[in-house]
């Protein structure tokens, strides 16, 4: 196994790196390093987000990858911006557990950055869809506040205007049950419906007339839950073990 501590890129890699991020730009590239027979190689994936800000790279690209050999490294393009890890990108690296290259076009700057064990805090953290959003702000309040690790789901783009209803059928599998109508609890999950044909949007209760979440486009925060979010929520669960 290569230490990733010690990962010095090829030439070649760095080269078809870029050659990729420009043919894909202004879209964000995404690719894999691979050590096959002691080689280095880039392997380019599929980006399979909607929008053109952010990467989403194809389990089945990376499977294929991970049959040629050992995937050392995580490869993506930042068009027009510096090759500096958003705060998305620290947070995937940390579950990735691999090093990331992030290449800037058209400039052709690159970095090469580690896993360090960062965390992003629960007020203040930046808004990214999958990664950084309302569900995984409950996901890591559960984890730091009550050390109950809560699963994760594939959440699409939009997902809530394509036909899906993620929280109504996974609030259960979660380990929540219904409580609507009970008086409010520290800790309970308040389901919202925000512009949208089912509930999309969720949040911590904290007690006090206190939300904690996390709105698209907008710093993770704590607001004051009576009033326009009190009116939008459809549903409020509790898990299991606080019941």
């Amino acid at each position: 196994m290569v230490d990733p501590c010690r990962l010095t890129l090829a030439d070649d890699v760095l080269g078809a790196a870029f050659a990729h991020a420009q043919a894909d730009y202004p879209r964000e590239s995404c690719g894999l390093v691979v050590l096959v027979g002691g080689a280095q190689r880039y392997r380019p994936c599929r980006n399979l987000a909607d929008g053109q800000a952010h990467f989403v790279l194809s389990p089945e690209d990376y499977a294929r990858a991970e049959g040629d050999g050992e995937v050392v490294a995580v490869v993506h393009s930042h068009p027009n911006a510096a090759p500096e890890p958003s705060e998305a990108d620290r947070v995937m690296m940390e579950r990735w557990g691999l090093p990331w290259l992030i290449l800037n076009v058209p400039v052709g700057h690159w970095c090469l950055w580690y896993p360090d064990g960062y965390r992003p805090p629960l007020v203040g953290r930046t808004f990214s869809h999958g990664v950084l959003d309302c569900y995984s702000l409950i996901q890591d309040y559960y984890r730091e506040r009550l050390g109950l690790a809560l699963p994760d789901f594939e959440r699409p783009d939009d997902w809530w205007a394509k036909g899906g209803n993620l929280y109504q059928e996974g609030f259960g599998r979660a380990g929540f049950v219904d409580v609507t109508g009970q008086a409010l609890r520290e800790h309970d999950v308040l389901l919202m419906q925000l512009r949208a044909p089912v509930p999309n949007h969720a949040g911590v209760y904290l007690g006090g007339d206190v939300l904690l979440h996390h709105v698209m486009g907008r710093l993770s925060g704590r607001e004051t839950y009576s009033g326009f979010w009190e009116r939008i929520t459809q549903r409020v669960v509790r898990h299991v073990s606080r019941c």
